[in-house]
């Protein structure tokens, strides 16, 4: 009896003789210290960022949908023609599920000619009442020319009426993570229940871009001939800036001039949303500089891959004594150039950890802040099964953790 009792790990004598090593290797509650690689970086010291005029306004990063700088993002603001791409969103949705085709056959009716403009006011494609076209040409007649009467048609075929259509622009929203917005029409016209935020039309885009990158590329066009009618796309930025591929301009005498854009620049790409500007030139000035100031002064760093082993801690009552904790997908972060040196990691991991875990699940949290503010939280994931252990090391752990706590 007292030789069983000496043998390794299950021997109740020997845990008593090596716990206070074993504790002082216990898991550390609440939020530790993350290991972050750093470069050798000199600081870079930054101007001050751009003056942008608008009721509205910010620059994200779409890696990361950081947020680099803003004003008033999340203020509810009138998105006039700029609700196309939420329309535009829909109908790609819609086409990817399976429900249209882009060579279904659309009826032009009576209400979206007349929402159109019917001959006498807003954007139109020129779309004759009771003539039929394809889908396809219609998504690029509202893109490009931002056509209402392309809208308004997409929106009845798709839903069966615009009202419908606007649930499900909601639908869709609400999917995204678009908590400032609500849509009633697919054109954008002014509506008292019709708003949207700059950081939600960001979060749009950058939606956009990532899952419907063939539709995406329809933005980019700098004009489309319908009908025998050419027209060009109002995005001027697409003439001045090489590197931009979008997105979305839009004005009523309510909202103002709008212009949501992104660009991409050696493998960074960002948006900036400039909402309520005072003209078309404005709009497309402050957009390119807040693009340029961005480019020039940011810079992203993939901090760990996927699968990396980020920390491995102890482990109570488990078939190892530790455990590797690392991200499923890679993490990113954006800062101002210089200061990637300043970011910190934080880990939240409870106290104490206990076996069983299962790949995949999440343990803790890893949270990188910079100058006090968070810039970016991820789960912290078991890298592998860690099953639990046997009766006599679970027995064994859990005389050491009544120890810890007495």
């Amino acid at each position: 009896m007292l030789k069983s009792l000496t043998i390794g790990k299950y021997c109740l004598l020997s845990c008593l003789l090596w716990s206070v090593g074993a504790l002082a290797q216990a898991p550390a509650a609440g939020p530790v210290p993350a290991p972050v690689p750093k470069p050798v970086a000199a600081p870079a010291p930054a101007p001050q960022p751009p003056g942008i005029e608008g009721s509205a306004w910010l620059l994200m990063d779409y890696g990361t949908g950081q947020v680099l700088m803003g004003h008033d993002i999340d203020k509810r603001v009138e998105p006039a023609s700029i609700t196309k791409v939420m329309t535009s969103y829909v109908v790609s949705a819609e086409i990817k599920s399976g429900k249209l085709s882009p060579d279904d056959q659309v009826r032009i009716s009576e209400n979206a000619w007349r929402g159109g403009g019917g001959g006498t006011d807003g954007s139109t494609s020129f779309l004759p009442v009771n003539s039929t076209i394809a889908l396809k040409d219609l998504l690029h007649g509202m893109i490009i020319q931002s056509g209402n009467d392309a809208s308004i048609a997409l929106a009845e075929h798709v839903a069966g009426s615009e009202e419908a259509f606007a649930s499900l622009m909601n639908a869709y929203a609400e999917r995204i993570g678009m908590t400032g917005s609500h849509f009633v029409n697919a054109h954008g016209l002014p509506h008292p229940e019709h708003y949207s935020t700059a950081h939600d039309i960001a979060l749009l885009s950058r939606a956009l871009i990532r899952d419907f990158p063939e539709d995406y590329a329809i933005y980019k066009l700098k004009e489309l001939t319908l009908n025998g009618i050419t027209q060009h796309n109002r995005n001027t930025l697409l003439w001045r800036d090489p590197s931009v591929d979008g997105i979305k301009t839009g004005h009523t005498a309510s909202a103002g001039f709008c212009l949501a854009a992104s660009a991409e620049r050696d493998g960074m790409r960002l948006i900036s949303v400039v909402m309520g500007s005072s003209g078309e030139k404005k709009r497309a000035d402050d957009s390119q500089a807040l693009l340029n100031f961005g480019f020039r002064f940011f810079e992203s760093h993939t901090i760990y891959a996927a699968g990396q082993t980020v920390v491995e801690p102890a482990i109570w009552k488990g078939e190892r004594d530790s455990i590797a904790l690392g991200l499923q997908e890679p993490l990113q972060v954006t800062v101002q150039r210089g200061k990637y040196e300043q970011i910190k990691a934080v880990m939240d991991l409870p106290k104490p950890l206990l076996a069983p875990y299962s790949q995949g699940q999440q343990v803790g949290t890893l949270r990188l802040s910079l100058d006090d503010q968070v810039l970016i939280e991820k789960p912290l994931v078991a890298l592998a099964d860690l099953p639990e252990a046997g009766f006599f090391g679970r027995m064994s752990d859990e005389l050491l953790l009544w120890w810890e706590s007495d």
